[in-house]
């Protein structure tokens, strides 16, 4: 099957899966009583939820500048907040990664840098970003003393274990490298013409890993990101506390992995369904009410979704790509 011809595919059976989550959600509520919980949300408690997102966001873009600073010199937090906030607002509306796209091919000659260059940083942002959320996870399932049999079906010192083999990975690019060309040789000996494809990005990889390894660079990039999912977890546990009838608002440090992992779940952009029921299963996880859940997800999917976009779209429509300069695509 041709990518074309796949596309269509993945879009259908992501709205199919984004129905079911959303239907399996909504079956279970009050209407009145989400309605009732929803009107009660303290506005107090929203607006330092905002805050925190955009500490986190950032501690995100301060991070890519990080990574691009390796090539470019200099490079400003500014020139990098508006690529950056809209990819994100891209990736809410559109299918397929579509921002991802758009930040690596549409603002390389305003950033000073190359397409191959950004999408090896977003190579390395996915390593860091999927660290801190099996850390976070890790952690919560050992303060909260869940049963990892009947949630996760993976214990604490497991994704502990896995994040140990990222961060690995991330400081010590090189040790992995034969393991890594040896599994696309594998590949390749079965599908060639992937093998070749997958042979190259793996060198391109491992070349900006080994980068970005040098001195401590990648020390602050792990702390940046810590710094990003922290301010995000405290954007979940605001947002709770703002919903007088959550029991136990300390869930949303629960709800912040568990919500994140969900969104590598095929759905529709903004991760409409998937993100909402994962987040309200690991709310109720902890004891609150399915309904009390269902408004805290629709609260803190607003404020993770609402800003980037509103802020990213300004940007592109303040910035439109038909006035970008001539792009570099090598």
């Amino acid at each position: 099957m041709s990518q074309s011809s796949r596309s269509p595919v993945r879009l259908l059976a992501g709205a199919a899966l984004a129905a079911l989550f959303t239907w399996l959600i909504l079956r279970q509520i009050d209407w009145h009583g989400l309605v009732t919980t929803l009107a009660a949300t303290r506005p107090g408690w929203v607006l330092a939820a905002l805050g925190a997102f955009f500490v986190g966001y950032s501690c995100r873009i301060a991070r890519w500048r990080a990574m691009l600073a390796k090539d470019v010199p200099g490079i400003s937090w500014l020139t990098c907040a508006g690529p950056l906030l809209a990819s994100f607002a891209t990736n809410n509306v559109l299918p397929f990664r579509a921002g991802d796209v758009l930040r690596a091919f549409a603002f390389n000659q305003r950033l000073g840098t190359t397409s191959g260059t950004v999408l090896a940083t977003l190579f390395v942002e996915r390593l860091l970003d999927l660290l801190m959320v099996l850390v976070l996870l890790g952690a919560a399932l050992m303060a909260f003393r869940l049963d990892v049999a009947s949630f996760s079906g993976v214990g604490a010192g497991f994704l502990f274990a896995l994040a140990l083999v990222i961060l690995a990975v991330l400081l010590f690019p090189q040790a992995f490298a034969p393991l890594a060309r040896a599994a696309t040789a594998i590949i390749a000996r079965f599908a060639p013409g992937i093998g070749v494809r997958l042979r190259a990005e793996v060198d391109k990889g491992l070349t900006t890993l080994a980068h970005l390894a040098q001195g401590t660079t990648m020390l602050r990039l792990v702390g940046w990101s810590l710094a990003a999912w922290l301010a995000e977890g405290f954007v979940f546990w605001l947002a709770a506390q703002s919903l007088p009838d959550l029991t136990a608002p300390a869930a949303g440090w629960l709800a912040l992995p568990v919500g994140t992992l969900a969104t590598l779940i095929p759905s529709t952009p903004g991760y409409v369904g998937t993100f909402d029921y994962f987040t309200v299963h690991a709310m109720t996880a902890l004891g609150n009410g399915t309904t009390a859940a269902a408004a805290f997800a629709v609260v803190v999917h607003l404020l993770l979704w609402l800003p980037p976009t509103v802020l990213g779209g300004l940007y592109l429509i303040l910035n439109p790509l038909s006035r970008q300069p001539r792009n570099q695509t090598s």
